[in-house]
């Protein structure tokens, strides 16, 4: 690659960044302009900034887009009830796409022609950026340091970051086993004793869900109220989706909810052990999908949950802004159009139980569902025709 003059860093202050900060001015002397985006992961943003200006970088970027990250990316999935391999509810995936759209955005207003990362050659984080980079920009170009390097291991960047006198986590006794990534939506954990899939996580290692052991021992119950398929109330309280999101993590980590504990398929080919803590959004979806059972039409919800599957293996792979997904997406969109009104939810020990579903649009009908005396809108009796032409195929393949 001809030497950048500028390349703008997907920047979080940690080790790996830091380094590549350096790496970068060295190896190509060029301009580094870092970019840290706030989407609920904590204090490292508030740290990223002092970090790169003791790097010497000089334009620097932190942005807080917790909203714009829950409101345009967050709730669109839920809508789609993403879920990847039937736990994962793709935390780490929907955040890279959003990020890798504010580095191609960034480089644009900088006359950059270059974004940088950091993430493996062995993840799923490089396709997800660089796919939503392109899609975004066909002409950016792209430096992943972990493919060119010559470091082999994180021993090789504490030294390199000891020799040149790079702040690190390492020397202040912050140092984490475990390979972490956060936002509003979830926390998750790769590495160090999870790599063989027969250990337990330590408990010490979750940082947002109580154990169950230290959960109270009382219910508590929340409710949700949705308007076409977002939330917009949570206890009767209207709040923007990033609140909403913040409180959910706290009353149902509080709980114990939202543990999950995987060995998932990656799309580079490799199996991968991931601990996850999705507190929040394990309440979420299954209070949306609560709404959706009593007014959605039958077909179409069945059609969306045909759908789900292709929908979040689009996530996961990185493929967010792909046409194939855009055209998911309009029609999970179009499907919400009636999906609103009120769940309450009962939260205890870990458990998001459903106690309750209403809304204006439901197509649930007490008096066809009754057991007791029938309404005279449903006849009992022309049942036994439907089954028998129901029916006619089977007998057929059995008659001899």
């Amino acid at each position: 690659m001809k030497n950048p003059k500028k390349v703008v860093l997907a920047y979080s202050g940690g080790l790996d960044t830091s380094v590549i900060a350096k790496w970068l001015m060295d190896k190509y002397e060029c301009e580094v302009i870092t970019f840290t985006a706030d989407i609920g992961q904590g204090n490292e943003t508030k740290e990223a900034k002092n970090k790169a200006k003791k790097l010497g970088i000089k334009k620097i970027y932190v942005e807080d887009l917790k909203e714009e990250f829950v409101r345009d990316y967050v709730y669109p999935m839920f809508r789609g009830n993403a879920l990847y391999e039937g736990e994962y509810y793709l935390g780490t995936s929907i955040a890279r796409p959003f990020i890798s759209k504010r580095l191609v955005e960034i480089a644009k207003k900088e006359g950059a022609d270059t974004i940088c990362h950091g993430s493996t050659g062995k993840g799923n984080d490089q396709v997800r950026f660089e796919l939503s980079a392109y899609a975004l920009n066909p002409k950016i170009k792209i430096i992943a340091p972990w493919r060119e390097w010559a470091f082999s291991s994180r021993k090789d960047l504490v030294r390199y970051a000891r020799m040149n006198k790079i702040s690190i986590d390492f020397d202040q006794g912050k140092k984490s086993p475990y390979s972490m990534d956060a936002n509003i939506l979830h926390t998750s954990y790769e590495g160090g004793v999870l790599e063989n899939p027969w250990n337990e996580p330590e408990e010490k290692m979750w940082l947002r869900t109580k154990s169950l052991n230290s959960t109270p021992n009382k219910s508590e119950y929340i409710t949700l109220e949705f308007i076409n398929g977002d939330a917009v109330k949570l206890n009767n309280k209207k709040m923007s989706p990033a609140k909403i999101f913040e409180k959910l993590n706290t009353v149902a980590g509080k709980h114990g909810v939202g543990r999950v504990d995987l060995v998932e398929n990656r799309y580079v080919g490799i199996k991968s052990r991931g601990c996850y803590e999705t507190p929040a959004g394990t309440v979420y979806a299954k209070a949306h999908k609560a709404i959706e059972s009593i007014t959605l039409d039958r077909e179409l919800s069945h059609l969306k949950e045909d759908l789900s599957n292709r929908y979040s293996r689009l996530i996961y792979n990185g493929y967010w802004f792909s046409p194939e997904r855009k055209a998911l997406q309009q029609i999970i969109d179009q499907s919400q159009k009636n999906v609103s009104g009120k769940v309450r939810i009962k939260l205890f020990k870990g458990n998001v139980i459903i106690c309750g579903r209403q809304s204006p649009n439901s197509l649930y009908s007490e008096d066809l569902s009754t057991f007791e005396k029938d309404s005279g809108t449903y006849n009992q009796s022309d049942a036994e025709g439907f089954i028998k032409i129901n029916a006619i195929r089977l007998k057929n393949k059995n008659k001899n």
